[in-house]
């Protein structure tokens, strides 16, 4: 038997998952509803989670600098931030905390939120690092719980672990303390951690080994330990099928927590792995991951567990020096940042919606999920004011003055 096509209904479900109804109540001076009265509502951010790493964000000057912001803050509304053990602290004692707190503020600036990675790691190990896996965990708990506390209200999302299914094949302190205790135990202890230093953050278990190995560790946290799966996504070799895509999302959303799709590479030049440079994009490239990220995109989109998408790299020649940006290497867009643009700021955009209140001065208006500002009118009388519409629904009350 054929299977259903996963794109079959995908509009639907956009609409179904990702749009809300305002329920609005307009009133006067005295509380008395007013009917009659206009009321506007305009998108101003949306709460889907729309993001890319911006590791370069200061390595770029004058011109190039204002080019990388604007195309980013026009698109996105995510940002991770680079907390690697061996370049965060590549000398012991002597930390970037002051560049990432200013990453992290200009974010803050332009409504980006912003997520630390990653804070467990047995890959960018500092070259100082222990081996003996008791001293790794002592040196790691104090990290753990020194970052988290200390960015808190500034940075509160985390990819507290990341690849702990494979850690206890390297040789250094992560891999040999995996080793030692498993890596549930090592994932458990690293979130308590970092749960302890700021209740209030958001935590995530990060992975790319998409697997039983992923599966029985996500299944085995408890409820309370992790507030979302993250799901790499690198296809530098081959993009997945749709199909997979979707099994992917029903697999992982079993489990009840949301899902983050946390790096996401799809290339617009020759696949492969580690090539040598240089390595180009091409024209016939750029258009079929254009294709590629609109389908894919409005796939994850429609499904009600996946909150957040996060493409990795923004411009070619990053990591591995792949043609994986949504812009090129001159930070020029690609046709998927315009599909993507197009998508994130217009198709799934509630750019203005209007309706007139009823007798009992209600009126209900339907938006993407998201923040907004809210207008009311009627006769002399105005208001205006910012309100936050979930994706199930929200009611809101205008008093016109």
């Amino acid at each position: 038997m054929s299977r259903p096509d996963p794109m079959a209904g995908a509009a639907e479900r956009i609409d179904s998952h990702r749009k809300g109804d305002a329920r609005v109540r307009v009133t006067d001076a005295a509380g008395k509803p007013v009917a009659g009265a206009r009321v506007g509502m305009a998108q101003a951010r949306h709460a889907f989670l729309f993001g890319c790493n911006i590791f370069p964000l200061f390595d770029y000057e004058g011109a190039d600098h204002d080019c990388y912001a604007s195309r980013f803050s026009a698109l996105l509304n995510f940002a991770t931030l680079p907390f690697y053990w061996g370049s965060y602290e590549a000398e012991r004692g002597k930390t970037r905390e002051a560049h990432l707190r200013r990453m992290a503020a200009w974010c803050a600036e332009r409504g980006i939120t912003v997520k630390g990675h990653p804070l467990v790691w047995h890959e960018v190990w500092p070259k100082w690092g222990p081996a003996d896996p008791e001293e790794a965990k002592r040196l790691l708990e104090a990290r753990v719980r020194g970052i988290v506390a200390g960015f808190a209200g500034l940075v509160d999302r985390w990819d507290v672990v990341n690849e702990a299914t494979v850690s206890e094949r390297f040789q250094n302190g992560v891999g040999a303390w995996a080793k030692r205790d498993g890596a549930l135990a090592m994932v458990r202890e690293a979130v308590r951690w970092a749960r302890e230093a700021n209740p209030n953050s958001i935590l995530l278990y990060n992975d790319y080994n998409i697997a039983p190995e992923f599966e029985r560790l996500v299944a085995d946290l408890p409820a309370s330990a992790v507030d979302a799966i993250g799901i790499q996504s690198h296809m530098h070799q081959k993009t997945w099928t749709l199909d997979r895509a979707w099994e992917v999302c029903e697999t992982y959303a079993r489990f009840g927590r949301p899902l983050h799709f946390t790096e996401l590479t799809v290339l617009s030049g020759e696949p492969g792995w580690m090539k040598p440079a240089p390595w180009p994009t091409t024209p016939a490239g750029e258009a079929a991951q254009a294709d590629y990220v609109a389908d894919f995109y409005t796939l994850l989109f429609s499904h009600p567990a996946v909150e957040a998408v996060t493409w990795w790299d923004f411009m070619d020649g990053s990591w591995q020096g792949a043609p994986a940006g949504l812009v090129r290497d001159d930070l020029h867009p690609k046709p998927a940042y315009d599909r993507l643009l197009d998508l994130v700021r217009h198709r799934w955009w509630t750019g203005h919606a209007e309706g007139v209140t009823d007798a009992d001065g209600r009126c209900v208006l339907r938006g993407f999920a998201g923040d907004y500002r809210v207008t009311a009118s009627a006769g002399a009388g105005t208001a205006a004011t910012d309100a936050s519409l979930p994706r199930g629904g929200a009611s809101w009350e205008v008093s016109l003055r």
